[in-house]
């Protein structure tokens, strides 16, 4: 079972694999920039290297990148979108410098003008980004807590987008178990999880699936809440997460975006996860 989190590059990109492995990680997620702000500063050459020498020394694979946080490739606000796009390509060069072979991004919100709008601008922008980009790194599509006007609230809209792509071989998707909860796909028991991967198959197709970000949820079920918890002690709970680990989907790299705060630190929910999936 490859688990981990999304870790800090404060100091340095190549600090981030020293934060993951101190921990216990085996892969992790993380920002290659300031996820805060639209300009990002150059990457060293001295950081990379150290960066790519250390993942590989370490073996902390796969590495996930994920999309800052301002970007909105559905806006359909022009000045919005053209920088989302452009972060996009952006993100996509530094990937391939870092040798991230995975990207994550959040699909966004149409604002209030409609889901057939948000979709259209975002199969234009990641056409564009792959255009100019190139291969090399797979864009991995996140599925959302169906709040209002967001994207990606469903199985069936990711699957629009990835059929109206010019190139979907080169898109796979991001399950988080706090955003399917909240937008209705139960996890507790056994039946349920097996039910929603059925959806998902039928739908994306499980060959699709290449992450999930391993997150309790603070909304109940169907609540459109998009507010993550520590494992258990959410909606899904341990034994929701105990059927989630003895599934399939304990066969893909599992990321924890969980709260940072005084209740557990990372190496506890760490140590939650694999004690529910049986390895302690």
């Amino acid at each position: 079972m490859r688990v981990g989190f999304h870790v800090s590059i404060a100091g340095s990109v190549d600090r981030a694999v020293d934060r993951a492995v101190q921990i216990g990680c085996t892969t992790f997620q993380l920002f290659t920039r300031n996820p805060r702000c639209w300009k990002a500063k150059k990457l060293g050459s001295q950081e990379v290297k150290a960066f790519v020498e250390k993942v590989q020394s370490y073996d902390t694979r796969p590495v996930f990148s994920h999309m800052p946080y301002l970007a909105n490739l559905a806006s359909p606000r022009n000045d919005v979108y053209r920088k989302s796009v452009e972060a996009l390509k952006g993100e996509f060069e530094r990937c391939r410098k870092l040798q991230i072979p995975f990207l994550v991004t959040h699909l966004g919100s149409h604002l209030g003008v409609g889901m057939e709008s948000g979709i259209d601008r975002i199969v234009k922008a990641v056409d564009e980004a792959f255009a100019v980009v190139g291969s090399g790194v797979m864009l991995l599509l996140e599925n959302t807590a169906g709040t209002s006007n967001s994207m990606g609230g469903n199985f069936e809209d990711i699957q629009i987008i990835i059929q109206r792509l010019a190139r979907p071989e080169k898109v796979g998707v991001c399950i988080d178990t706090s955003h399917a909860f909240a937008a209705g796909y139960d996890l507790r028991t056994e039946s349920a999880v097996e039910d929603t991967i059925r959806k998902f198959d039928e739908t994306v197709g499980f060959r699709k699936l290449r992450l999930v970000h391993l997150n309790d949820s603070l909304g109940d079920l169907d609540s459109r809440i998009d507010r993550h918890e520590h494992i258990g002690l959410g909606k899904i709970g341990d034994e929701g997460f105990r059927n989630v680990l003895r599934s399939k989907l304990s066969s893909l790299p599992l990321i924890l975006e969980t709260p940072k705060d005084w209740r557990r630190r990372d190496v506890e929910n760490l140590r939650k996860v694999k004690e529910l999936a049986g390895q302690l």
